[in-house]
């Protein structure tokens, strides 16, 4: 039996060694050359000889493995059996494994003093292997015969004599660390595996797994060998065939001559700009030196298809009547007339810049066409086309994440396509169409780039006269395309490019714009989807208007269009079953037997005791989302002085900055309790509870301070906030009320709601002059400056005692 050494250690970081295995170690490490230096009876600061060692008995070390930046618990003894230098002016060792041996600490005084900081030594405890059994040496002969299947197909021959000699299991065993095919942590499971039987079954499990990987790998190989034979021998006799027809006077030239002219005689008659035609008479140049089983052929054909399908000088004209488009805009839009004046002065600069000899490029401003859903966005760019006289062509951005969706893919890529932007002007078959970039909004960015950084020099009217496209690697001249860009929410568009587009707002329709369009355009268009003619079934003003205020209540007129389908759709099957005879006339009366009952009814056309304001602490507020302007309600409550909750609770999925308001909120009403006449003095021994219903829903802004103070003062007075008055504005510490944002919409969802009355901040007065007249007739608004203004216009009048609200 090995007795217990003092060894120095060497540590491995990336192998393991085990027992027979005979392994070079470079020396190029301080701690493993002194260790060799050690056993060696040299310092560490002496140069290695480069001859074999002639000392009576070889020098031995502990070979550990080193997992996870600390040794094993066990390694391997190993003897130095040759020292030398390397080509390279290095040093190196031949160790060879002797047998296990289990890591252990040597003490201080175990551990000579003239050993040198670098080394360290370490106890190495033989490990005492179990007997081999019957079924060991079963297994070892199969793992034998493994290893030797594996070196007869490596060709390695002379390692296959020695293999054949070795008798022992657990030597057999531990002749998997030579195998390749293992990692460092399978051999430290077989260095760690005492058992010889355990140690073969580990060692066959990888073996067989190898050797099944082996052959499917050579089944591979051969067929990929058999079949570039076959397109080998395919193609030594097409050439022969070609030599043959060739000499028969059937060809003029080689195989890939007559594609080749073809495309030259194609790109040579194709009416192309003289940079672009030199780029394509290169390629088909290349296309010449390029064998057809070469994957570039293929590409390059693909190039010059794309480029020769390009309509690069082809413009349509320009229609240049301004009453004329204005007409168009009017037909095909009702209301909106802020956007059809902008819409035409755009025009009218074009027509300008057209006719002038001093303008330059045809590049003028880009329009981004900003506001809620179904307000006729995507249609004004259809218009807008129509009235040019151009061609219109919808790219959808909503969803792109990749960058090469808008500047196009590299030719090397497998089915790389140019960008949409080249696509759209192919689809368009013209270089002047209208372009609309639709939900601009919408684009994300991630691994693949940022799409929304690509549009910002196809939108920049100073650079995209040389746009140039990945695929089509040609500048592309952009100047004289029409871009229009439509957005939802504003606020996820990024600065830079928002810079580089003319913001038109489109805000909403009124009540009676929308009548307007659901009976010029929307009744007629789904009266033809549903196999009727126009006026077959007719509704009324009234049915319309009640159609758009209680039962489809929203920025745009998707919801109408819904609606007016679902009635032709109940007149058909009535008609159908034999119920009714056209014409059917539909009054305000009947929509109940055609829609159900009406879905947002007024809030002050409810009973006093149903409405929410019926009850102190509750206030109507306004708000602008990305679905136009809302009226929201803010409520608020006291603890129970008995509860013992104290503090501001705030819920409703609230942003920052509306919980700073809240706060702001509170904190003046307790700085001006006594100036209000506001019972504040037990605040600090009552919580205080803010909530703004639709509480899935996220908000934020600062718009609602106002609306929270009413809330606020109502619940201390006891006094209700007026259920027919709406506010909004932001609150500051001192009082004032400070201009918002979102004017007009906030007043349309106002009129929509059945609101009489809307509080607005006195610097947002000159707002008002977008607003639509007959909408301020209906109401009365009243710019405020301060919020004791607020409460006098929003709180009933006191009629009892002033009272603690519970």
């Amino acid at each position: 039996m090995t007795r217990t050494q003092l060894l120095p250690v060497v540590p491995l970081d990336d192998d393991v060694l085990l027992p027979g295995m005979i392994v070079p170690l470079d020396l190029a490490g301080e701690q493993t050359r002194a260790a060799v230096e050690a056993v060696n009876g040299r310092s560490s600061g002496a140069a290695l000889p480069g001859v074999r060692s002639t000392r009576p008995t070889k020098a031995e070390v502990f070979v550990v493995p080193r997992v996870e930046g600390a040794l094993a618990e066990i390694g391997t003894v190993a003897t130095v059996e040759r020292l030398g230098r390397l080509p390279g002016g290095g040093s190196a060792a031949l160790l060879r494994g002797t047998h296990r041996a289990y890591h252990r600490a040597a003490s201080a005084d175990e551990v000579s003093a003239s050993s040198g900081p670098a080394v360290s030594w370490a106890k190495a405890e033989p490990a005492a292997e179990p007997a081999a059994d019957e079924r060991a040496r079963e297994l070892a002969t199969e793992f034998k015969s493994i290893v030797v299947s594996l070196l007869q197909q490596r060709g390695v021959w002379q390692m296959l004599d020695a293999v054949q000699q070795v008798d022992d299991p657990s030597a057999i065993a531990d002749l998997a660390g030579n195998a390749p095919y293992l990692d460092t942590a399978q051999k430290l499971e077989l260095l760690r595996t005492l058992d010889v039987s355990a140690r073969l079954e580990l060692a066959l499990e990888s073996g067989r797994a190898y050797l099944a990987e082996l052959k499917v790998s050579d089944t591979i190989r051969k067929d990929v060998e058999a079949d570039m034979e076959k397109q080998q021998k395919e193609f030594l006799l097409r050439r022969q065939l070609e030599a043959i027809r060739k000499e028969l006077g059937e060809l003029n030239g080689g195989g890939d001559s007559g594609d080749s002219d073809d495309y030259r005689t194609r790109v040579e008659s194709a009416d192309l700009p003289d940079h672009v035609r030199e780029a394509a008479l290169a390629e088909v140049q290349k296309l010449e030196r390029t064998s057809d089983q070469s994957p570039e052929s293929g590409w390059i054909r693909t190039w010059l298809d794309t480029v020769l399908d390009l309509p690069w000088n082809t413009r349509t004209t320009d229609v240049h009547d301004i009453a004329g488009a204005r007409r168009v805009l009017d037909a095909d839009h009702a209301g909106l007339d802020d956007v059809k004046e902008r819409i035409i002065e755009y025009l009218a600069v074009r027509q300008r810049r057209a006719e002038s000899t001093v303008a330059g490029r045809h590049s003028g401003a880009v329009l981004a066409l900003a506001g809620p859903p179904g307000v006729g966005k995507t249609s004004l760019g259809e218009s807008i086309a129509k009235a040019m006289g151009r061609e219109f062509v919808r790219v959808a951005l909503g969803g792109v994440r990749d960058e090469a969706e808008i500047r196009g893919h590299r030719r090397t890529y497998v089915g790389a396509l140019p960008g949409r932007i080249v696509r759209a002007i192919r689809d368009a078959g013209s270089m002047n169409p209208v372009v609309l970039l639709d939900e601009v909004d919408k684009v994300g960015a991630d691994y693949r780039g940022d799409p929304t950084a690509a549009l910002l020099e196809v939108l920049d009217p100073e650079q995209n006269h040389t746009f140039r496209d990945h695929y089509l690697e040609v500048e592309l001249d952009l100047s004289d395309v029409v871009f229009l860009a439509t957005a939802n929410a504003l606020e996820t568009v990024p600065a830079p490019l928002l810079d580089r587009m003319e913001l038109v707002t489109l805000d909403g329709y009124t009540e009676r714009e929308k009548v307007t369009i659901a009976r010029d355009h929307l009744l007629p268009r789904e009266s033809r989807r549903a196999g009727m003619s126009v006026g077959d079934v007719v509704l009324t003003d009234g049915a319309l208007s009640r159609m758009a205020g209680e039962y489809t209540r929203e920025a745009g007129v998707r919801e109408l269009n819904r609606a007016i389908a679902k009635v032709l759709r109940k007149v058909a099957t009535r008609v159908a079953l034999q119920q009714a005879r056209l014409p059917v006339t539909i009054d305000e009366q009947d929509l109940a037997g055609y829609l159900g009952r009406p879905r947002h009814l007024p809030e002050s056309s409810l009973p006093p005791g149903e409405q929410r304001t019926s009850m102190p602490g509750v206030a109507t507020g306004l708000a602008v989302t990305g679905a136009g302007g809302d009226v929201l309600y803010v409520e608020a409550s006291l603890a129970d002085p008995e509860s013992g909750g104290t503090g501001l609770t705030l819920t409703g999925q609230l942003g920052d900055v509306m919980k700073e308001s809240a706060q702001i909120a509170l904190s003046y009403l307790r700085s001006r309790g006594a100036e209000l006449e506001l019972a504040v003095a037990d605040l600090k021994e009552r919580g205080v509870h803010i909530h703004v219903p639709a509480g899935a829903v996220p908000k934020d802004g600062p718009s609602a301070g106002v609306t929270m103070t009413a809330a606020l003062a109502s619940l201390l007075t006891g006094r209700l906030v007026r259920a027919d008055v709406a506010m909004t504005g932001e609150v500051s510490l001192t009082g004032r009320v400070l201009p918002i944002g979102g004017v007009k919409q906030k007043l349309l969802a106002a009129h929509r709601a059945g609101i009489t009355t809307v509080i607005i901040p006195q610097r947002n007065e000159p707002d008002l002059d977008d607003v639509p007249g007959d909408i301020l007739e209906q109401l009365e608004v009243h710019p405020v400056s301060s919020v004791r203004q607020v409460l006098s216009l929003a709180l009933e009048p006191a009629t009892a005692p002033l009272t603690r609200a519970a």
